[in-house]
């Protein structure tokens, strides 16, 4: 997956509920009301509901998304497309 942290990061909405997002290095998690993502330009959070990853290619670094989108939140850690070591929550709690 190293090839994917120089790839461009682009997000693309239609009418706040089909999306897709390039510059993807993994999905962390997701479910009906949040999608987790690590992209080449850090973590983004896509709030809504009843959310669904209808296409994932992560050789390309490519996620489609539906449901309805209600707020896109990136968190800035200074690691940028670089994967961190230890579980989700051992991260939220350094």
């Amino acid at each position: 997956m190293e090839e994917l942290h120089g790839q461009s990061h682009q997000l693309t909405f239609a009418d706040r509920k089909n999306g897709t997002i390039t510059g993807v290095v993994d999905v962390v998690s997701f479910d009906p009301n949040t999608i987790l993502l690590e992209t080449t330009q850090g973590m983004l959070t896509v709030k809504g509901t009843e959310l669904h990853v209808s296409r994932l290619h992560l050789e390309k670094g490519e996620v489609d998304v539906e449901g309805r989108f209600v707020s896109l939140i990136y968190s800035d850690d200074g690691n940028f497309g670089r994967k961190q070591k230890g579980n989700l929550l051992g991260r939220m709690f350094q």
